[in-house]
């Protein structure tokens, strides 16, 4: 898993599942499983520009790119393909 995956695993454990990740995967959906509402998802995006330096358009605010943690980690990736942080 990469440390991307850590990071956000980690944070979605703390802030919308009380620290019990059962029943989560890495494609979990985030959205039909309930772990994650609509303003969830905006804490999320928040998150991610916060500790990855990056903007997040509306635009991207898309479950291709947010409704699971392998879907954040591709977007993660596309947006920050120079960085060594993924």
């Amino acid at each position: 898993m990469s440390d991307a995956s850590n990071l956000v695993r980690k944070y979605i454990v703390e802030n919308f599942m009380f620290g019990d990740d059962a029943g989560l995967d890495d494609m979990t959906s985030l959205q039909a499983s309930g772990i994650i509402d609509s303003t969830g998802i905006l804490e999320l995006v928040t998150f991610l520009e916060e500790r990855f330096s990056i903007a997040i358009s509306d635009e991207e605010l898309i479950p291709q790119n947010l409704d699971s943690i392998h879907n954040v980690v591709c977007f993660l990736n596309g947006k920050c393909p120079l960085r060594n942080i993924l």
